[in-house]
């Protein structure tokens, strides 16, 4: 009986010493250059009536095959955000397995201009996550210049590598800490966002749209689909 005691009371201690329990936070991390294509897109459409274009014919776009597309961002959402810990070769994996859902939403959507420069970019991402056993390697400077932690318990889709391959192909630029929705980014994000920004402005008539892709009635794309 006194052991039982002795045993609550250092419980207790061990309570008022460390403090009551807390619950685990969500993490909320996400791909980086998710923000860095959030930006963007803001960006390309403000600058739609600037450049002479009309942003209602945005609602003409017609996406085929949107459930892997979404399906995609699901994957890494829980991966990444839900249910970081677990089995590290289980979630390289569903994060390549991301990818290919978002290739097979890009090759059912390869008429709509800027989608052969999306696919650029998500395959420089892709060959840039395999070389480095399912994960996007970080540079140091760069997630030192965005203000964030070089690493993190659970799994993390874009961190720091040492040793990392084809570095270049990594996130290696970054949005400043000081400046709002500082992240890093890679070269395949740039050309993600150069191709949703040729998209947007391709589609509503802008100036900025190539010339070619100007001249057609609605612009790749905006044909409907049942």
């Amino acid at each position: 009986m006194l052991c039982a005691e002795g045993n609550v009371t250092d419980v207790t201690r061990q309570r008022r010493s460390f403090g009551p329990i807390q619950p685990r936070p969500l993490r909320t991390r996400s791909r980086p250059g998710i923000v860095f294509l959030v930006v963007v897109i803001a960006l390309a459409v403000l600058t739609v009536p600037l450049a002479g274009g009309r942003i209602a014919n945005l609602a003409q776009l017609r996406f085929r095959w949107v459930p892997a597309i979404l399906g995609a961002l699901v994957v890494q959402i829980v991966i990444v955000s839900v249910l970081p810990d677990g089995a590290p070769t289980l979630h390289r994996l569903l994060y390549v397995a991301s990818y290919a859902l978002a290739a097979a939403f890009l090759v059912a959507n390869r008429r709509i201009a800027g989608s052969h420069v999306v696919a650029l970019g998500a395959l420089l991402n892709t060959i840039a996550i395999l070389a480095n056993n399912g994960v996007m390697p970080a540079s140091g400077a760069a997630l030192r210049a965005a203000g964030i932690p070089a690493s993190s318990s659970g799994f993390t889709n874009s961190t720091h590598v040492a040793h990392a391959h084809i570095q270049i192909l990594g996130d290696i630029f970054a949005i400043p800490k000081p400046l709002p929705f500082h992240n890093v980014f890679s070269i395949g994000d740039i050309c993600i966002a150069l191709g949703v920004a040729i998209a947007i402005h391709t589609v509503t008539h802008s100036r900025l749209a190539p010339r070619r892709q100007r001249a057609l009635p609605n612009g790749p794309g905006s044909e409907r689909h049942n």
